[in-house]
């Protein structure tokens, strides 16, 4: 009975391996996935239990090693890639955006050194403390709109920001997720403002766009009030985010908005309709037509005007493109050919491709891809947000003049205490 269940475990963990190699077909297998590439290292240390020898261990039961064996191969092969990727990344960043960097106040966290750090696989780094508030940005058919603002914990001068525009497969989420990221960035000298923006579940397109617009017309007139900059201002995007994202970005036509972040984002909806993501994963398909009011024939107008691919040129912002290759959900294509499109119209431009990650694979602030994506990030942002040096000064001992602002501690995890 020992021997079949190795065999059976060491079947059950090539398995999960093999998804570090292959899309997932399934929403079970795509979270399934998610836990073998960006939490491998720890389920490898699980699949070390079938390979373990006893007196009474026969043939099967060496099978059940041998396959746990290689189980174990594809499940450190992520941070294998990601270390590779490690070397190169910060010479590609300096040839497509050149040396010069933002300059950081005196106070801020400093940068990362490297794309991935390996103690931090096993111990996240801590994050700093930092200031948040909630606000309201807009109301729109009796729905307030709301944005939480993260920044330095000290005393600061106009700082840079950055836009975040929550995913959520055009159907949910809010500006909660992801939130170590805001943080992070919050402690090296950007005010991160996280957007929440009316769903397509329930408001189909433009709605979502016209928010992220109206956020972007907000900040310009109350963002000095919390020490944001609005001559530097930046967006990004996770999934359905990205798309949003980037649309606003590129047709904005603001010289103030000085570059744009998707992470794993569709691009071209037309093309995402034609190539859906398997049936038992998501129905691409049923969601675009919801969103968009039909199909591409007879919709074509909203598909056009809802395709960040469409509206680039000479004076597009710089773009930095982040894609799993293994993302079934939205195809890595979706960001290869808006890269094509990118390079033939001149634009800046950086796409980092992660051969071994899935969808929302950054959910892991400390794994391989959320420490690759956290120096592409902030790399991107560097380059592209340079002005004149702030200043900072330890915070007062007053209390905070702006009404619910509030000193926090963000965990890896993503909770906000304080």
């Amino acid at each position: 009975m020992t021997n079949i269940i190795r065999l059976l475990g060491g079947l059950v963990f090539l398995g999960l391996g093999a998804l570090t190699m292959v899309p997932a077909p399934t929403q079970l297998l795509w979270k399934a996935a998610m836990a073998a590439t960006e939490w491998g290292y720890w389920v490898a240390i699980a699949a070390l239990l079938p390979m373990i020898p006893t007196r009474d261990q026969t043939k099967v039961g060496k099978l059940g090693g041998l396959l746990s064996l290689g189980a174990i191969a594809l499940f450190i092969m992520p941070v294998v890639r990601a270390s590779e990727m490690s070397r190169n990344l910060p010479k590609e960043f300096d040839a497509r955006f050149g040396l010069e960097k933002r300059i950081r106040a005196h106070m801020s966290e400093e940068p990362r050194e490297e794309p991935l750090v390996i103690p931090e696989l096993l111990r996240p780094l801590s994050l700093p403390a930092i200031r948040f508030q909630e606000r309201v940005f807009s109301t729109q058919d009796d729905e307030k709109l709301t944005l939480d603002v993260y920044r330095p914990a000290y005393e600061h001068g106009p700082l840079p920001g950055l836009i975040v525009v929550h995913g959520g497969a055009l159907q949910g989420s809010s500006n909660a997720e992801f939130v170590a990221l805001n943080a992070y960035l919050a402690g090296r000298d950007f005010v991160v403002v996280a957007i929440n923006y009316r769903i397509a579940s329930k408001w189909p397109f433009p709605a979502g766009r016209d928010d992220v617009l109206a956020a972007i017309a907000y900040l310009k007139v109350y963002g000095p009030q919390f020490g944001l900059d609005p001559s530097r201002l930046a967006l990004l995007g996770r999934s359905a985010g990205g798309q949003l994202a980037l649309l606003a970005a590129y047709t904005a036509g603001d010289p103030s908005i000085r570059g744009v972040i998707s992470i794993y984002g569709p691009t071209d909806l037309q093309f995402w309709y034609e190539h859906p993501a398997p049936s038992g994963l998501f129905d691409t398909r049923g969601v675009l037509d919801a969103y968009l009011g039909g199909t591409p024939s007879s919709a074509s107008e909203a598909y056009f005007a809802a395709s960040p691919i469409n509206f680039v040129n000479a004076s597009t912002p710089p773009t930095l493109l982040i894609h799993g290759m293994q993302d079934a959900l939205v195809p890595p294509d979706e960001s290869a050919r808006l890269a094509g499109r990118l390079e033939e119209a001149g634009v800046k431009h950086m796409f980092v491709r992660l051969p071994w990650a899935t969808h929302g694979c950054d959910k892991s602030f400390g794994g391989p891809c959320g420490q690759i994506a956290t120096y592409a990030v902030e790399r991107f942002l560097d380059g592209v947000m340079i002005g004149p040096a702030p200043e900072s000064k330890s915070p007062s001992k007053r209390k905070p003049k702006a009404s619910g602002t509030k000193v926090a501690v963000v965990k890896a995890g993503g909770k906000i205490a304080g």
